[in-house]
């Protein structure tokens, strides 16, 4: 990697990061009507996959999606003005948090339902197959996604079709409330259960995200090659709340030592410091980038006080249509 990949890998993680929180200082101001589920401790997958995809890759996330949306080159902009539910945000102020879109990025959106996501991307990859391109679709998935019946129906047909796709479980440990130990038999591993299907299995650590970076350029070429589903699966885990922009560590189902020692361990903080250590870029360089990260977002934050709310007569012609 030469000093403009470092640097870009670092950036991402921190512009997401930003992106979020903004999101989650301005909530409380009861202008951001939809839900949001925020992914902050958990920049590092969605950064290195995304800067690792081709334009033309295609991508498609579940409810906790802004970073993956950021990832493929989505504009904040338009994500604060959806979630504002401004005519002007990528999903023209109607779809929310949770439904995301950006075809010109080839982002194909996001779902609120858990896994209803995977049977589409699927069904984008067996396109590519049926057309010859050579490009791949990533699934974003969660660790929940791993219990539903239709992510094993959709990895089975991955397989039989040999498609051009790889799913990326961001393990967080928790569906809601609930901790995986106590939705899953002791000691099963969730990228197991993937290669007992047939796919291609992986487990990758968030903790050195350079690394992981190098390690999602390796495989998306070899699925570009020579088409066959992937599974990934990496630990990572959400310093706020399941849904909202608080912390809710009094409601005991997590501790606030746990969540510290995660902190401890941020891919962000991490990667800023391997950075100066290697000397692949001076600390007054990351402290410019970081500030203009800030500038652009305070300018992308202000803009959508002009922006309008959506005629919602209009709704019938954003449907799908055959």
């Amino acid at each position: 990697m030469n000093k403009e990949i470092y640097q870009k890998i670092y950036e991402l993680q921190k512009k997401i990061r930003l992106v979020e929180e903004k999101i989650s200082i301005n909530y409380k101001d009861n202008l951001m009507r939809c839900p949001t589920h925020l992914s902050i401790g958990q920049e590092a997958v969605a950064a290195t996959s995304g800067l690792a995809l081709n334009k033309k890759d295609i991508s498609i996330s579940y409810h906790r999606s802004h970073a993956h949306y950021l990832a493929k080159g989505g504009s904040p902009k338009k994500l604060y003005a959806e979630l504002h539910g401004y005519e002007e945000g990528c999903s023209k102020g109607i779809g929310g948090s949770m439904h995301l879109t950006d075809l010109k990025n080839n982002f194909y959106g996001s779902t609120a339902i858990v896994s209803n996501s995977i049977p589409i991307g699927v069904g984008l990859a067996y396109s590519l197959k049926i057309n010859r391109q050579k490009n791949l679709v990533c699934i974003y998935v969660g660790d929940a996604s791993l219990e539903e019946g239709v992510f094993y129906e959709s990895l089975n047909f991955c397989v039989v079709k040999e498609l051009p796709v790889v799913f990326i479980c961001e393990n967080n440990f928790y569906s809601v409330y609930t901790h995986l130990k106590e939705r899953q038999p002791k000691n099963r591993k969730l990228y197991k259960l993937a290669e007992a299907i047939g796919a291609k299995s992986y487990k990758f650590s968030q903790n050195n995200p350079f690394k992981l970076f190098l390690n999602f350029k390796k495989i998306f070429n070899k699925i570009r090659n020579k088409p066959y589903p992937h599974f990934i699966e990496i630990e990572t885990y959400r310093h706020l709340e399941h849904c909202g922009p608080n912390d809710d560590t009094s409601l005991g189902y997590r501790t606030q030592r746990e969540l510290e020692n995660w902190k401890k361990r941020d891919p962000l903080i991490f990667s800023k410091n391997y950075l100066i250590k290697k000397n692949l870029i001076k600390k007054e360089k990351i402290d410019s980038l970081e500030r203009n990260i800030i500038k652009n977002i305070n300018i992308d934050f202000t803009a959508i006080e002009k922006f309008k709310k959506p005629k919602f007569n209009k709704i019938k012609n954003l449907v799908y249509k055959k």
